[in-house]
């Protein structure tokens, strides 16, 4: 009689073949059913990383402060006023200019000049800070703030001090026709004004910017209304007179020219000319 004995390879195959089998049926009671596989797991592990996932750190949220919500993008919360450009994330809204600090005469004399307005059915805002611009409203991305600041600050080193002067009304409206401003417009120190604003432009062209007017009308705003009235201001003549008659002669809005500024979103940057 012949008999076969097997090798001890094969009861090693066998044996494999087993544990194999006992694998799937573990895995198979795991999943709960007999069509389980690997991709239906899947789900569970993404269920797990959603709920482990940590939240975005307060300094992060903070870069971006001047992010609104779609509330405030309503005109009806900004006073009828409407923005020239989409508010982004990352995007900062930024322009140069002059601060113009009033004194006490200057503020009783605004309110004559909007209580005349008024008189005509013109409602006036006063502004909230006054200056003098030297560039258009243009946007920053986030990472290009700190070396557009270091372009204009090198730009300005050989920028001197001044005086600027004016004295006569003026009206303006901006680009997208929605807002009208009362301005003053400058009658002395032109030309230093315009060096500061071409130096500002290099820096604009250098970040591929909008540049300034070709031929500015240099002017504080002293007060602003929604839509435009630039063919409604019959009464600019009589407004003018209450600057010119003024009780102690003609009134001159006196600006000091020692400092530079650029508001970008939130930040303000600071430039000293020099003396």
């Amino acid at each position: 009689m012949l008999v076969g004995y097997s090798s001890s390879s094969e009861e090693e195959s066998e044996a494999a073949t087993d544990r194999n089998k006992s694998f799937y049926r573990k895995c198979q009671e795991e999943d709960g059913g007999n069509n389980a596989s690997p991709a239906r797991k899947k789900p569970k592990i993404e269920e797990q990383v959603a709920k482990t996932r940590l939240p975005v750190p307060g300094c992060l949220l903070a870069m971006f402060p001047d992010e609104v919500s779609s509330q405030t993008e309503e005109s009806s919360l900004h006073g009828g006023r409407v923005r020239s450009f989409q508010h982004e994330r990352g995007n900062w809204a930024t322009y140069v200019y002059l601060p113009y600090h009033p004194e006490e005469e200057f503020g009783e004399l605004l309110e004559e000049l909007l209580s005349a307005a008024g008189a005509h059915g013109a409602v006036w805002t006063p502004q909230e800070e006054f200056h003098l611009s030297l560039s258009q409203t243009v946007v920053l991305r986030h990472h290009w703030i700190q070396p557009f600041n270091q372009s204009l600050r090198a730009g300005l080193v050989h920028c001197k001090r001044f005086v600027c002067s004016a004295g006569r009304l003026k009206v303006y409206c901006n680009a997208e026709r929605t807002r009208t401003f009362l301005g003053m417009e400058v009658c002395t120190g032109h030309a230093q004004l315009l060096d500061l604003a071409q130096a500002v432009d290099r820096t604009m062209k250098e970040f591929r910017l909008e540049t300034f007017y070709t031929e500015p009308s240099f002017h504080v705003s002293l007060a602003w209304c929604v839509g435009d009235l630039t063919g409604q201001m019959e009464c600019i003549q009589e407004m003018q007179s209450l600057i010119d008659d003024h009780e102690e002669g003609p009134f001159l809005l006196r600006l000091d020219c020692v400092e530079l500024r650029c508001s970008t979103g939130n930040k303000t940057f600071r430039f000293p000319l020099e003396p």
